[in-house]
């Protein structure tokens, strides 16, 4: 066998191995380990424990961290990787601005039942609000819905048929295709990608003012995308830039990521 035909026969499987895995490429709720490694009691916040129904039967696991007298509240939907317990740094930030916080996990990650789908963590996020609304009277306009990467998708396809107070998207990527194409450029990754987590045109449908919030030093999802999904959302909306990375520029620049969520929710969900 030739060299070209080694060549192309290992390309040609490269090309398998990705169509057949793409769900454990993206989905890795087990990244950061298997299991919670802590809850919010371990930062010395009072929590309730939940399980929350969606309408196709799944049990998500989810918990509702109360702030004393809060009316706002955030829903986070987070990223691709790792379960609610590896979120509590945020929660610590969010909680210290004195909003309460739902954090829940999707189908298949954490404690939650079922196996994770794209359809899937858009009926998750749907139940979660629901659940906020009608189980627990909170009012669409003191809901903060934010969204991590992924999770910035799920949070903007939710505020396509829900308005809440405001829409929180953190490094979000344009679809699920562009970034598979950013990293995977030797590869037809556009033609082989059977996701699309097109938060780039789900903004645009959303009804709520609109935070972009975007590391300069992002590897994984380029600043750009995060200005081409902040140029689709209509009016209000407002874009803050942070040092930093991915995955912690809201701790590697706290002072400046607090200060510019606390601006822009003065403005449009004030307590």
């Amino acid at each position: 066998m030739t060299f070209v035909a080694v060549v192309a026969l290992a390309y040609g499987l490269l090309l398998l191995v990705v169509a057949a895995y793409q769900d454990r490429l993206l989905y890795q709720p087990n990244v950061a380990g298997p299991g919670l490694v802590a809850t919010p009691a371990d930062i010395g916040l009072a929590f309730e424990d939940l399980r929350i129904t969606t309408s196709d039967g799944i049990a998500l696991h989810a918990w509702l961290v109360p702030a004393q007298g809060a009316r706002r509240i955030v829903l986070h939907c987070h990223g691709n990787g790792g379960n609610i317990s590896h979120r509590l740094e945020l929660l610590r930030i969010l909680h210290g601005m004195g909003l309460s916080v739902l954090l829940f996990d999707y189908r298949g990650y954490g404690l939650s039942e079922g196996r994770p789908s794209e359809a899937g963590t858009y009926r998750d996020a749907e139940a979660v609000w629901r659940f906020l609304v009608e189980q627990r009277g909170y009012e669409p306009a003191s809901i903060i819905v934010d969204g991590h990467s992924m999770g910035a998708a799920v949070a903007a396809h939710l505020a396509q048929h829900v308005r809440p107070g405001a829409l929180i998207l953190e490094s979000p990527f344009t679809s699920a295709p562009d970034v598979a194409a950013h990293h995977y450029w030797f590869l037809p990754a556009r033609r082989l990608t059977r996701f699309r987590y097109a938060t780039a045109e789900y903004v645009r449908s959303a009804r709520s003012p609109a935070l972009v919030i975007h590391s300069s030093g992002d590897r994984i999802v380029p600043i750009e995308m995060g200005r081409e999904v902040f140029r689709n959302a209509p009016e209000p909306k407002a874009f803050l830039e942070l040092p930093g990375d991915h995955n912690n520029a809201f701790l590697l620049a706290e002072a400046q990521y607090v200060g510019g969520l606390q601006r822009f929710l003065a403005e449009h969900v004030p307590e």
